[in-house]
């Protein structure tokens, strides 16, 4: 027992690890919680987040005179490590867990607390010097401060998000303009039909990202209505009147981003109307990515018969098997990401549903769902951009040969030739294997001077 110590609450007394950073609440949730293996502390933003609540709520407590002021300087302190990622092997639970957070609450609550003891020469455990409840948590209740720093930390994690979709958008967008003048054929239902360039195909990659950072701002707005003050279902009990008016102020002083109050805490309590929103943005994005690395696999594939468009940077050898077969292993991971985030909007979305009464018990399944999401969304447009986009290659000798000879561009002749005529032209092209251009041309139909106006050739 020399490397424990014994800790008590409600339910008796616990052994936990005589250094540790945590208590005896976070030691019977690592007990109790064996499910995915993955530790809060991984969350990155949550942890942060929680950090800044405590501190927005420490510094009110102690301004109001709730708290000792050495007790409050001393947790905010603490605040800022646990904001700084100094301790994040400290926050051990699992993101998956029972009692609507209250598990992660804990958490914090005592590893903030026993950082504030560390400062003030105490041992740690020492909880009649700072107690996790009494002070650290002091006018709060897991139910309003888990979801704030979960909204919280989505918000800041959307903000890496968003810089890697605008890099990403601009790499496409350098490539549709390095790709102007190199013609193709586009593609309805993988038919050929009318003629383009691929440069446009590229430019509209990156608008419809940059479309995707526009609504996923929108969707986070909705993140920004705080329940901090609410307490346990929205009344408010427990927490000092004047701590209800300042804490939300305080949060967005000590956080940087700009909360404002619900209209209503009761609803605001049980409501997850907003996390659902934020994860259909999320999909949307998703799903918008993997149609652009499918698209990319389709063009690239081949290489000799396949479709053989664009050239993807080669990333490793494609198999065990068949010498010198490469795959395009980067938009495929983008593709599995996708998949995943589609059904992590599942899960948010059934975790909402089965929120009961005045709480949603489901929330750590959502912030997990929703904050992995929003990571690997981030590390995928890094990787698609950095590994594969900015070296794509046009086959252009291929493309310019695939659009003088296809019949599409009896599309484009169209408002010179009407339908009829093209149509027929078309028609005798596919028979003959002769280029519909070359055809008008040699039968006196059209000029090289009017051709040059209407196509890339």
């Amino acid at each position: 027992m020399n490397g424990v110590r014994i800790e008590r609450d409600s339910l008796g007394s616990l052994a936990v690890p005589k250094s540790a950073l945590w208590g005896i609440h976070t030691e019977r949730a690592i007990l109790n919680f064996p499910i995915s293996g993955i530790q809060l502390g991984t969350h990155r933003h949550l942890v942060r987040a929680l950090a800044y609540v405590k501190k927005a709520a420490a510094v009110t407590n102690a301004e109001l005179g709730l708290i000792p002021g050495d007790v409050g300087r001393a947790i905010a302190d603490a605040c800022d490590t646990v904001a700084a990622g100094e301790v994040d092997h400290a926050f051990r639970v699992d993101v998956v867990q029972g009692g609507a957070g209250t598990s992660t609450n804990m958490n914090a609550n005592e590893v903030i607390a026993n950082l504030a003891l560390q400062s003030l020469g105490q041992p740690l455990g020492a909880y009649d010097v700072v107690d996790p409840i009494g002070h650290v948590n002091k006018c709060q209740s897991t139910n309003d401060v888990y979801p704030t720093a979960v909204r919280l930390a989505l918000v800041l994690a959307l903000e890496d998000l968003l810089d890697r979709l605008a890099l990403l958008s601009a790499s496409f967008a350098e490539r549709g303009n390095a790709f102007a003048s190199v013609p193709k054929v586009g593609r309805t239902q993988l038919q050929d039909a009318v003629p383009m360039t691929l440069g446009q195909e590229f430019t509209a990659f990156s608008v419809t990202l940059d479309e995707d950072q526009r609504r996923l701002r929108e969707a986070a707005s909705l993140l920004l209505e705080c329940s901090l003050g609410a307490t346990a279902i929205g009344t408010g009990i427990t927490a000092d009147p004047r701590y209800l008016e300042r804490v939300i102020d305080k949060l967005s002083l000590v956080s940087g981003v700009g909360f404002s109050r619900a209209h209503d805490f009761v609803e605001a309590t049980w409501d997850t109307g907003a996390f659902m929103t934020f994860s259909g943005a999320l999909k949307r994005t998703a799903i918008k990515l993997s149609k652009i690395c499918s698209d990319l696999r389709l063009l690239s594939s081949g290489p000799q018969t396949g479709l053989a468009e664009i050239r993807l940077p080669s990333r490793q050898a494609g198999s065990s098997i068949m010498p010198g077969k490469v795959n395009p292993v980067i938009p495929e991971v983008v593709n599995q990401i996708a998949f995943f985030v589609a059904g992590a909007d599942v899960t948010v979305t059934m975790a909402a549903e089965n929120g009961q009464l005045q709480l949603n018990a489901f929330e750590p399944v959502i912030a997990h769902a929703l904050l992995q999401s929003v990571q690997w969304l981030t590390n995928g447009s890094d990787v698609l951009r950095e590994l594969c986009v900015n070296g794509i290659e046009a086959n252009e000798a291929l493309l310019r040969s695939r659009s003088r000879a296809s019949t599409a561009q009896a599309t484009a002749l169209l408002p010179l030739l009407g339908y009829s005529a093209a149509a027929d032209l078309a028609h005798r092209a596919l028979v003959s294997g002769q280029s519909v251009v070359d055809m008008a041309l040699r039968e006196g139909l059209l000029q090289q001077d009017q051709v040059d106006a209407l196509l890339l050739t």
